[in-house]
Protein backbone atom coordinates (compact mmCIF):
# COMPACT_ATOMS: atom_id res chain seq x y z
CA UNK A 1 0.00 0.00 0.00
CA UNK A 2 1.34 3.42 -0.87
CA UNK A 3 2.09 5.86 1.95
CA UNK A 4 -0.28 8.80 2.06
CA UNK A 5 -0.29 12.51 2.68
CA UNK A 6 -1.34 14.44 5.79
CA UNK A 7 -3.06 17.73 5.00
CA UNK A 8 -3.21 19.81 8.20
CA UNK A 9 -5.92 22.16 6.91
CA UNK A 10 -8.41 22.27 4.01
CA UNK A 11 -6.82 25.47 2.72
CA UNK A 12 -3.48 23.74 2.32
CA UNK A 13 -5.19 20.79 0.65
CA UNK A 14 -6.81 23.04 -1.94
CA UNK A 15 -3.55 24.81 -2.67
CA UNK A 16 -1.62 21.58 -3.16
CA UNK A 17 -4.39 20.05 -5.23
CA UNK A 18 -4.01 22.85 -7.77
CA UNK A 19 -0.34 22.09 -8.39
CA UNK A 20 2.69 20.74 -6.60
CA UNK A 21 5.60 23.13 -7.17
CA UNK A 22 9.17 21.97 -7.44
CA UNK A 23 10.58 21.67 -3.91
CA UNK A 24 14.18 22.77 -3.85
CA UNK A 25 14.87 23.96 -0.31
CA UNK A 26 15.93 21.55 2.47
CA UNK A 27 12.94 22.64 4.58
CA UNK A 28 10.51 21.97 1.74
CA UNK A 29 12.08 18.57 1.02
CA UNK A 30 11.83 17.61 4.71
CA UNK A 31 8.21 18.74 4.85
CA UNK A 32 7.30 16.68 1.77
CA UNK A 33 9.04 13.60 3.19
CA UNK A 34 7.07 13.97 6.42
CA UNK A 35 3.81 14.41 4.55
CA UNK A 36 4.34 11.20 2.59
CA UNK A 37 4.34 9.10 5.76
CA UNK A 38 0.84 9.69 7.11
CA UNK A 39 -2.65 10.59 5.90
CA UNK A 40 -5.74 12.14 7.39
CA UNK A 41 -7.79 13.43 4.48
CA UNK A 42 -7.21 10.76 1.82
CA UNK A 43 -5.15 12.87 -0.59
CA UNK A 44 -2.40 11.15 -2.54
CA UNK A 45 0.80 12.69 -3.80
CA UNK A 46 1.59 11.48 -7.33
CA UNK A 47 4.37 11.93 -9.85
CA UNK A 48 4.10 11.42 -13.59
CA UNK A 49 6.22 11.68 -16.72
CA UNK A 50 4.32 14.24 -18.75
CA UNK A 51 4.59 16.38 -21.89
CA UNK A 52 2.78 19.49 -23.07
CA UNK A 53 3.78 19.25 -26.72
CA UNK A 54 4.87 16.56 -29.15
CA UNK A 55 8.55 15.92 -29.79
CA UNK A 56 11.46 13.65 -28.98
CA UNK A 57 11.03 12.21 -25.45
CA UNK A 58 14.27 13.63 -23.95
CA UNK A 59 13.23 17.13 -25.07
CA UNK A 60 9.57 17.19 -24.07
CA UNK A 61 9.22 14.87 -21.07
CA UNK A 62 9.34 16.18 -17.50
CA UNK A 63 8.49 14.77 -14.07
CA UNK A 64 5.38 16.48 -12.70
CA UNK A 65 4.11 16.27 -9.14
CA UNK A 66 0.46 16.74 -8.21
CA UNK A 67 -2.22 15.73 -5.71
CA UNK A 68 -5.14 13.34 -6.15
CA UNK A 69 -8.29 14.04 -4.16
CA UNK A 70 -10.20 11.25 -2.39
CA UNK A 71 -12.30 9.16 -4.82
CA UNK A 72 -16.08 9.24 -4.89
CA UNK A 73 -18.81 7.69 -7.03
CA UNK A 74 -17.34 5.40 -9.67
CA UNK A 75 -13.82 6.75 -9.21
CA UNK A 76 -10.87 4.96 -7.69
CA UNK A 77 -7.30 5.86 -6.80
CA UNK A 78 -4.79 3.42 -8.21
CA UNK A 79 -1.08 2.93 -7.53
CA UNK A 80 0.95 1.67 -10.47
CA UNK A 81 3.07 -1.44 -10.00
CA UNK A 82 4.70 -1.92 -13.43
CA UNK A 83 4.51 0.05 -16.69
CA UNK A 84 6.54 -0.89 -19.80
CA UNK A 85 8.10 1.36 -22.42
CA UNK A 86 6.69 0.25 -25.77
CA UNK A 87 7.60 1.59 -29.23
CA UNK A 88 4.04 2.91 -29.57
CA UNK A 89 4.57 5.00 -26.43
CA UNK A 90 7.56 6.70 -28.02
CA UNK A 91 5.65 7.29 -31.26
CA UNK A 92 2.77 8.77 -29.29
CA UNK A 93 5.08 11.27 -27.57
CA UNK A 94 6.52 12.15 -30.98
CA UNK A 95 2.99 12.80 -32.25
CA UNK A 96 3.14 10.24 -35.06
CA UNK A 97 0.91 7.54 -33.53
CA UNK A 98 -2.77 7.38 -34.51
CA UNK A 99 -3.89 7.00 -30.90
CA UNK A 100 -3.51 10.36 -29.17
CA UNK A 101 -2.81 10.96 -25.47
CA UNK A 102 -5.23 12.77 -23.18
CA UNK A 103 -4.17 16.38 -22.63
CA UNK A 104 -5.75 17.82 -19.48
CA UNK A 105 -5.42 20.47 -16.78
CA UNK A 106 -6.73 18.05 -14.15
CA UNK A 107 -3.19 17.53 -12.86
CA UNK A 108 -2.98 21.08 -11.55
CA UNK A 109 -1.33 22.88 -14.46
CA UNK A 110 -2.55 26.06 -16.16
CA UNK A 111 -1.98 24.54 -19.60
CA UNK A 112 -2.95 21.00 -20.67
CA UNK A 113 -0.40 18.21 -20.26
CA UNK A 114 -0.53 14.48 -21.02
CA UNK A 115 0.89 11.53 -19.11
CA UNK A 116 2.99 9.22 -21.27
CA UNK A 117 2.62 5.43 -21.48
CA UNK A 118 -0.25 3.16 -22.51
CA UNK A 119 0.28 -0.16 -20.74
CA UNK A 120 0.69 -1.21 -17.15
CA UNK A 121 -0.87 -2.77 -14.08
CA UNK A 122 -1.99 -0.89 -10.98
CA UNK A 123 -3.38 -1.65 -7.53
CA UNK A 124 -6.60 -0.12 -6.24
CA UNK A 125 -5.86 1.74 -3.01
CA UNK A 126 -9.07 3.75 -2.53
CA UNK A 127 -12.48 3.80 -4.19
CA UNK A 128 -15.89 5.44 -4.17
CA UNK A 129 -19.20 3.81 -3.35
CA UNK A 130 -20.24 3.14 -6.96
CA UNK A 131 -16.87 1.56 -7.69
CA UNK A 132 -17.38 -0.73 -4.70
CA UNK A 133 -20.85 -1.61 -5.94
CA UNK A 134 -19.34 -2.46 -9.34
CA UNK A 135 -17.31 -5.21 -7.66
CA UNK A 136 -14.00 -3.48 -7.03
CA UNK A 137 -12.16 -3.52 -3.72
CA UNK A 138 -8.89 -2.31 -2.26
CA UNK A 139 -6.00 -4.47 -3.37
CA UNK A 140 -7.49 -5.36 -6.77
CA UNK A 141 -5.15 -5.26 -9.76
CA UNK A 142 -6.35 -3.46 -12.87
CA UNK A 143 -5.01 -2.68 -16.33
CA UNK A 144 -6.15 0.04 -18.73
CA UNK A 145 -9.08 -0.70 -21.03
CA UNK A 146 -7.63 1.37 -23.88
CA UNK A 147 -4.70 3.59 -24.90
CA UNK A 148 -4.27 7.24 -23.99
CA UNK A 149 -4.80 6.92 -20.23
CA UNK A 150 -1.15 7.53 -19.30
CA UNK A 151 0.65 4.84 -17.30
CA UNK A 152 4.09 6.31 -16.64
CA UNK A 153 3.09 7.59 -13.21
CA UNK A 154 3.03 6.54 -9.60
CA UNK A 155 -0.69 7.08 -8.95
CA UNK A 156 -3.80 8.04 -10.88
CA UNK A 157 -7.50 8.66 -10.52
CA UNK A 158 -9.56 6.35 -12.74
CA UNK A 159 -13.18 5.39 -13.26
CA UNK A 160 -14.53 1.87 -13.55
CA UNK A 161 -15.06 2.45 -17.28
CA UNK A 162 -11.33 3.05 -17.81
CA UNK A 163 -9.96 -0.13 -16.26
CA UNK A 164 -10.30 -3.91 -16.39
CA UNK A 165 -9.95 -5.93 -13.21
CA UNK A 166 -7.76 -8.99 -12.99
CA UNK A 167 -9.73 -11.42 -10.84
CA UNK A 168 -7.91 -12.94 -7.89
CA UNK A 169 -7.88 -16.38 -9.53
CA UNK A 170 -6.33 -14.90 -12.69
CA UNK A 171 -3.50 -13.09 -10.89
CA UNK A 172 -2.69 -16.06 -8.66
CA UNK A 173 0.99 -16.90 -9.20
CA UNK A 174 1.46 -13.91 -11.55
CA UNK A 175 3.94 -11.12 -10.82
CA UNK A 176 3.18 -7.45 -11.36
CA UNK A 177 5.83 -7.42 -14.09
CA UNK A 178 4.01 -10.20 -15.96
CA UNK A 179 0.56 -8.64 -15.51
CA UNK A 180 1.83 -5.21 -16.54
CA UNK A 181 3.19 -6.38 -19.88
CA UNK A 182 0.51 -8.81 -21.06
CA UNK A 183 -2.11 -6.59 -22.66
CA UNK A 184 -0.28 -5.37 -25.79
CA UNK A 185 2.54 -7.54 -27.18
CA UNK A 186 1.24 -11.02 -26.24
CA UNK A 187 -2.29 -10.06 -27.26
CA UNK A 188 -1.03 -8.76 -30.61
CA UNK A 189 0.78 -12.03 -31.35
CA UNK A 190 -2.16 -14.13 -30.16
CA UNK A 191 -4.77 -12.42 -32.31
CA UNK A 192 -2.65 -12.33 -35.47
CA UNK A 193 -2.05 -16.07 -35.23
CA UNK A 194 -5.74 -16.91 -34.85
CA UNK A 195 -7.77 -14.19 -36.57
CA UNK A 196 -6.54 -14.07 -40.18
CA UNK A 197 -6.33 -17.69 -41.28
CA UNK A 198 -6.83 -21.13 -39.80
CA UNK A 199 -3.53 -22.64 -38.76
CA UNK A 200 -3.48 -26.28 -37.75
CA UNK A 201 -0.67 -28.12 -35.91
CA UNK A 202 2.23 -28.51 -38.33
CA UNK A 203 1.38 -25.40 -40.37
CA UNK A 204 4.08 -22.78 -40.91
CA UNK A 205 4.21 -19.02 -40.46
CA UNK A 206 7.05 -16.55 -40.99
CA UNK A 207 7.76 -13.33 -39.09
CA UNK A 208 10.28 -10.53 -38.88
CA UNK A 209 11.06 -8.66 -35.67
CA UNK A 210 11.34 -12.10 -34.07
CA UNK A 211 13.30 -10.76 -31.10
CA UNK A 212 10.62 -8.21 -30.23
CA UNK A 213 8.02 -8.72 -27.54
CA UNK A 214 5.44 -9.66 -30.18
CA UNK A 215 7.92 -11.94 -31.96
CA UNK A 216 8.86 -13.83 -28.80
CA UNK A 217 5.21 -14.18 -27.86
CA UNK A 218 4.36 -15.57 -31.33
CA UNK A 219 7.17 -18.15 -31.06
CA UNK A 220 5.91 -19.39 -27.71
CA UNK A 221 2.24 -19.46 -28.71
CA UNK A 222 3.20 -21.39 -31.84
CA UNK A 223 5.06 -23.96 -29.78
CA UNK A 224 2.04 -24.32 -27.49
CA UNK A 225 -0.32 -24.79 -30.44
CA UNK A 226 1.94 -27.05 -32.51
CA UNK A 227 2.72 -24.49 -35.23
CA UNK A 228 6.09 -24.13 -36.94
CA UNK A 229 7.88 -20.85 -37.51
CA UNK A 230 10.56 -19.13 -39.60
CA UNK A 231 11.91 -16.17 -37.65
CA UNK A 232 13.88 -13.21 -38.98
CA UNK A 233 16.14 -11.01 -36.86
CA UNK A 234 18.40 -8.08 -37.72
CA UNK A 235 21.99 -9.04 -38.54
CA UNK A 236 24.52 -8.18 -35.83
CA UNK A 237 28.09 -7.03 -36.34
CA UNK A 238 29.00 -9.26 -33.41
CA UNK A 239 28.60 -12.79 -34.84
CA UNK A 240 28.80 -14.38 -31.40
CA UNK A 241 25.92 -12.22 -30.15
CA UNK A 242 23.95 -13.10 -33.28
CA UNK A 243 24.41 -16.82 -32.74
CA UNK A 244 23.52 -16.44 -29.06
CA UNK A 245 20.26 -14.74 -29.99
CA UNK A 246 19.42 -17.41 -32.57
CA UNK A 247 20.00 -20.10 -29.95
CA UNK A 248 17.86 -18.21 -27.42
CA UNK A 249 14.91 -17.98 -29.80
CA UNK A 250 15.21 -21.66 -30.69
CA UNK A 251 15.12 -22.45 -26.97
CA UNK A 252 11.80 -20.60 -26.86
CA UNK A 253 10.45 -22.82 -29.64
CA UNK A 254 11.52 -21.25 -32.94
CA UNK A 255 12.06 -23.82 -35.71
CA UNK A 256 14.20 -21.62 -37.98
CA UNK A 257 15.99 -18.35 -37.17
CA UNK A 258 17.74 -16.34 -39.90
CA UNK A 259 18.91 -12.74 -40.30
CA UNK A 260 17.41 -10.17 -42.66
CA UNK A 261 20.62 -10.43 -44.70
CA UNK A 262 20.21 -14.19 -45.02
CA UNK A 263 16.57 -13.70 -46.00
CA UNK A 264 17.63 -11.55 -48.96
CA UNK A 265 20.49 -13.79 -50.08
CA UNK A 266 20.46 -16.03 -53.15
CA UNK A 267 19.20 -19.52 -52.55
CA UNK A 268 16.75 -18.58 -49.80
CA UNK A 269 13.83 -20.18 -51.68
CA UNK A 270 15.68 -23.47 -51.91
CA UNK A 271 16.38 -23.30 -48.20
CA UNK A 272 12.73 -22.60 -47.48
CA UNK A 273 11.81 -25.72 -49.45
CA UNK A 274 14.20 -27.77 -47.31
CA UNK A 275 12.59 -26.45 -44.14
CA UNK A 276 9.05 -27.12 -45.35
CA UNK A 277 9.27 -30.72 -46.57
CA UNK A 278 10.28 -29.85 -50.12
CA UNK A 279 7.73 -27.06 -50.23
CA UNK A 280 4.83 -29.44 -49.62
CA UNK A 281 4.13 -27.84 -46.24
CA UNK A 282 2.69 -24.41 -46.91
CA UNK A 283 3.75 -21.13 -45.32
CA UNK A 284 0.30 -19.69 -44.78
CA UNK A 285 0.91 -16.57 -42.70
CA UNK A 286 3.46 -13.73 -42.39
CA UNK A 287 3.72 -11.24 -39.52
CA UNK A 288 5.45 -7.98 -40.44
CA UNK A 289 6.60 -5.13 -38.21
CA UNK A 290 9.55 -3.92 -40.31
CA UNK A 291 8.53 -3.08 -43.92
CA UNK A 292 11.07 -2.24 -46.63
CA UNK A 293 12.88 -4.70 -48.89
CA UNK A 294 13.22 -7.35 -46.19
CA UNK A 295 9.44 -7.48 -45.76
CA UNK A 296 8.95 -7.91 -49.51
CA UNK A 297 11.52 -10.73 -49.47
CA UNK A 298 9.58 -12.39 -46.66
CA UNK A 299 6.33 -12.14 -48.64
CA UNK A 300 7.96 -13.95 -51.58
CA UNK A 301 8.31 -17.08 -49.44
CA UNK A 302 4.58 -17.32 -48.80
CA UNK A 303 2.40 -19.97 -50.39
CA UNK A 304 -0.46 -19.02 -52.69
CA UNK A 305 -3.52 -17.60 -50.91
CA UNK A 306 -1.50 -16.93 -47.75
CA UNK A 307 -2.08 -13.94 -45.48
CA UNK A 308 0.43 -11.16 -44.82
CA UNK A 309 -0.30 -9.11 -41.67
CA UNK A 310 1.46 -5.81 -40.96
CA UNK A 311 1.39 -4.46 -37.40
CA UNK A 312 4.38 -2.10 -37.37
CA UNK A 313 6.88 -0.19 -39.48
CA UNK A 314 10.16 -0.21 -37.57
CA UNK A 315 12.28 0.59 -40.63
CA UNK A 316 10.10 3.65 -41.41
CA UNK A 317 10.11 2.46 -45.02
CA UNK A 318 7.05 1.72 -47.20
CA UNK A 319 5.79 -1.77 -47.87
CA UNK A 320 6.15 -2.53 -51.57
CA UNK A 321 3.83 -5.21 -52.91
CA UNK A 322 4.62 -6.72 -56.35
CA UNK A 323 1.49 -7.00 -58.46
CA UNK A 324 2.23 -10.68 -59.13
CA UNK A 325 1.61 -11.48 -55.46
CA UNK A 326 -1.87 -10.04 -55.73
CA UNK A 327 -2.76 -11.33 -59.19
CA UNK A 328 -1.15 -14.74 -59.47
CA UNK A 329 -0.49 -15.85 -55.88
CA UNK A 330 -3.62 -14.19 -54.45
CA UNK A 331 -1.83 -13.24 -51.24
CA UNK A 332 -4.05 -11.29 -48.86
CA UNK A 333 -2.50 -8.24 -47.20
CA UNK A 334 -3.90 -6.94 -43.90
CA UNK A 335 -3.13 -4.40 -41.22
CA UNK A 336 -3.58 -5.06 -37.52
CA UNK A 337 -3.74 -2.59 -34.64
CA UNK A 338 -4.36 -4.23 -31.28
CA UNK A 339 -5.86 -1.05 -29.75
CA UNK A 340 -8.61 -0.90 -32.37
CA UNK A 341 -9.21 -4.65 -32.05
CA UNK A 342 -9.50 -4.37 -28.25
CA UNK A 343 -11.92 -1.45 -28.52
CA UNK A 344 -14.16 -3.52 -30.81
CA UNK A 345 -13.77 -6.77 -28.88
CA UNK A 346 -13.47 -5.95 -25.15
CA UNK A 347 -14.63 -9.36 -23.96
CA UNK A 348 -12.23 -11.17 -26.29
CA UNK A 349 -9.44 -8.91 -25.02
CA UNK A 350 -10.06 -10.05 -21.46
CA UNK A 351 -10.23 -13.71 -22.53
CA UNK A 352 -6.96 -13.37 -24.43
CA UNK A 353 -5.21 -11.79 -21.43
CA UNK A 354 -6.54 -14.54 -19.17
CA UNK A 355 -5.37 -17.24 -21.58
CA UNK A 356 -1.83 -15.85 -21.79
CA UNK A 357 -1.59 -15.43 -18.02
CA UNK A 358 -2.80 -19.01 -17.56
CA UNK A 359 -0.01 -20.20 -19.85
CA UNK A 360 2.44 -18.05 -17.87
CA UNK A 361 1.28 -19.56 -14.59
CA UNK A 362 1.80 -23.07 -16.00
CA UNK A 363 5.30 -22.23 -17.24
CA UNK A 364 4.25 -22.47 -20.90
CA UNK A 365 4.91 -18.80 -21.61
CA UNK A 366 8.13 -17.08 -20.54
CA UNK A 367 8.71 -13.42 -19.84
CA UNK A 368 10.38 -11.20 -22.40
CA UNK A 369 13.84 -10.12 -21.13
CA UNK A 370 13.26 -7.00 -19.04
CA UNK A 371 15.34 -4.01 -18.07
CA UNK A 372 13.68 -3.14 -14.78
CA UNK A 373 13.73 0.60 -14.11
CA UNK A 374 13.23 1.26 -10.43
CA UNK A 375 10.87 4.16 -9.67
CA UNK A 376 10.59 5.23 -6.03
CA UNK A 377 9.26 8.49 -4.67
CA UNK A 378 12.75 9.99 -4.53
CA UNK A 379 13.75 8.89 -8.06
CA UNK A 380 14.80 11.89 -10.14
CA UNK A 381 13.07 12.79 -13.36
CA UNK A 382 16.39 12.92 -15.21
CA UNK A 383 17.02 9.26 -14.38
CA UNK A 384 13.64 8.15 -15.70
CA UNK A 385 13.87 10.24 -18.87
CA UNK A 386 17.38 8.89 -19.53
CA UNK A 387 15.95 5.36 -19.47
CA UNK A 388 13.28 6.35 -21.98
CA UNK A 389 16.02 7.83 -24.17
CA UNK A 390 17.92 4.54 -23.99
CA UNK A 391 15.04 2.77 -25.74
CA UNK A 392 15.70 4.90 -28.83
CA UNK A 393 19.31 3.90 -29.17
CA UNK A 394 20.80 0.64 -30.41
CA UNK A 395 20.23 -2.90 -29.20
CA UNK A 396 18.91 -3.48 -25.69
CA UNK A 397 19.25 -6.40 -23.33
CA UNK A 398 15.55 -6.26 -22.54
CA UNK A 399 12.33 -4.25 -22.67
CA UNK A 400 12.40 -1.25 -20.38
CA UNK A 401 9.77 -1.46 -17.65
CA UNK A 402 9.14 1.02 -14.85
CA UNK A 403 8.84 -1.01 -11.65
CA UNK A 404 7.39 1.04 -8.81
CA UNK A 405 8.63 0.67 -5.26
CA UNK A 406 7.80 3.00 -2.37
CA UNK A 407 5.91 5.76 -4.14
Amino acid sequence: MASRLLWPAPGIARACARSTPRLTTPRATTLLTQRRSISAYGYEQAKALTFSEYGEPPSVLSLHGHSISPPHGDKMTIRFLASPINPADINQIQGVYPSKPTFTTDLGTPSPIAVAGNEGVAEVIALGDKAKSAGYKKGDWVFMKGPGFGTWRTHASATTSQVVKLDDAVRDGISALQAGTVSINPCTAYRMLVDFTTLQPGHWFIQNGANSGVGRAAIQLARKWGLRSINIIRAREDSAAEEKLKHELKELGADVVITDAELQSQGIRDQAKEWTNGGRDKIKLALNCVNGKAATAMAKLLSSEAHFVTYGAMSKQPLTIPASMLIFKDIHFHGFWVSRWADRNPEEKVKTVHDVLDMTRKGEFKDTPFDQIKWDYETKGEELIAKVKDTLEGYREGKGVFVFGKT
